[in-house]
């Protein structure tokens, strides 16, 4: 079955949506995209496509041009902030074969996308600010755009994060709560010529990881502090550099060398959002951020998004009952998204250990993990990384 004469509307070209648009276009939907800003572009640095992503990405036949924008990550390193010796090499050689894991700018996968978008002649409208959603009460849904505009479609996707008017359309007010905890995030030289590894430096109520990008020119970072002082949510903005330094002072080794390169730094709070209870509902659908936000502490935002696009598009071709579909595909994703969120909720104390017996006792037990079942330790992930949701 496929979605030909189906009009569907996705709200946002970020990462979900220009998934979701080229997943629905391919399967023959007329697919709309609409995007509040001037161009298709993405502030903000790195992220890790991990193998669960990149099946989604390798379906749509985008895995060898994202193969030669982005780093081939080799292992995951876990080190004390004090002391330069690991205490934990998780190498990615021993995941599952045929997996494969990179570390790509966020603005080149968009790039990616998007091309991808205009290349199969998705339309693409700019500076289209959607002040509200409508979902069908037996009739088509529609959106009310910011220049007085309304949009009919046969299905509305909102794959706009965090902020997602669908979202509120579906569940009403969200009500996010602060973690405690804020983030830095800065893209500076690779002058420690760092290989094609991600690096997490563990300090007592603090971290700061580190990894290569764009052909290892460059090297993204993301320090997370443990504080009470609140900071505004979201990526734009800015802070003095020096203030992350002083946050992180105590790091030694290559934290230290690369955070004296931080010379522009964008800082943001972590908040924690509900998984929404309603994804779908009269014809209206929400994925990705919009639908089940996540901390920043087992980089599944955007891979999590990628399954999303594609197990929608999946449930909508292989179903004629538009709301049967929606129905099935929240089922098939609300509680794979609750698991990774709690994994991720779950590495943020054990990144942030205070010092003492407890702290002493964590890392030795993972460097005996490391040295005596290097591989089992690796695998432990296969529930993450082996989900494949292209394989039917």
């Amino acid at each position: 079955m496929t979605l030909q004469d189906r009009k569907i509307t996705v709200i946002g070209a970020g990462i979900g949506g220009l998934a979701a648009a080229l997943c629905l276009h391919r399967r023959g939907a007329e697919v709309t995209v609409l995007e509040q800003a001037e161009a298709i572009a993405e502030v903000g640095a790195g992220l890790q496509i991990s193998p669960n992503g990149l099946a989604v990405l390798r379906a749509l036949g985008l895995e060898h041009a994202l193969a030669r924008q982005a780093v081939r990550a080799r292992a995951v390193v876990l080190r004390d902030y004090a002391d330069p010796r690991e205490v934990l090499r998780l190498d990615l050689a021993r995941l599952a074969p045929g997996q494969r894991y990179f570390f790509v700018h966020r603005a080149d996968l968009i790039e990616l996308l998007a091309q991808a978008v205009r290349e199969a002649g998705v339309q693409v409208r700019l500076l289209q600010k959607v002040e509200s959603v409508a979902p069908g009460n037996g009739e088509r849904p529609f959106l009310h755009l910011g220049n007085g505009a309304q949009v009919h479609a046969d299905l509305v996707i909102g794959a706009d994060g965090l902020h997602s008017r669908a979202r509120a359309a579906l569940n009403g007010a969200d009500r996010p709560r602060f973690t405690g905890q804020v983030a830095w995030r800065a893209v500076v030289p690779n002058v420690t010529r760092m290989p094609a590894e991600a690096q997490v430096h563990m300090g007592p109520g603090r971290h700061l990881v580190s990894y290569p990008l764009r052909g290892g020119a460059s090297v993204n970072l993301v320090a997370v502090q443990e504080r009470a002082a609140w900071a505004e949510e979201g990526w734009s903005h800015r802070d003095d550099p020096d203030n992350l330094r002083a946050a992180f002072a105590e790091f030694t080794g290559s934290a230290r060398t690369l955070l004296a390169e931080v010379s522009e730094v964008g800082l943001w709070g972590l908040f924690r959002h509900p998984v929404a209870p309603v994804w779908q509902r009269g014809g209206v659908a929400i994925l990705g951020d919009a639908a089940h936000p996540t901390l920043p502490f087992l980089a599944q935002g955007a891979n999590l998004a990628l399954e999303d696009a594609w197990v929608l598009a999946d449930c909508l071709a292989a179903e004629a009952d538009r709301d049967q579909a929606l129905a099935r595909y929240q089922a098939l994703r609300r509680d794979r998204a609750e698991r990774v969120i709690g994994a991720a909720n779950g590495n943020a104390w054990k990144y942030h250990l205070r010092s003492g017996p407890l702290r002493g006792a964590a890392h030795l037990a993972l460097r005996l993990g490391g040295r005596l079942a290097p591989e089992r330790m690796v695998r432990r992930f296969d529930w993450l990384y082996g989900h494949d949701v292209t394989a039917g």
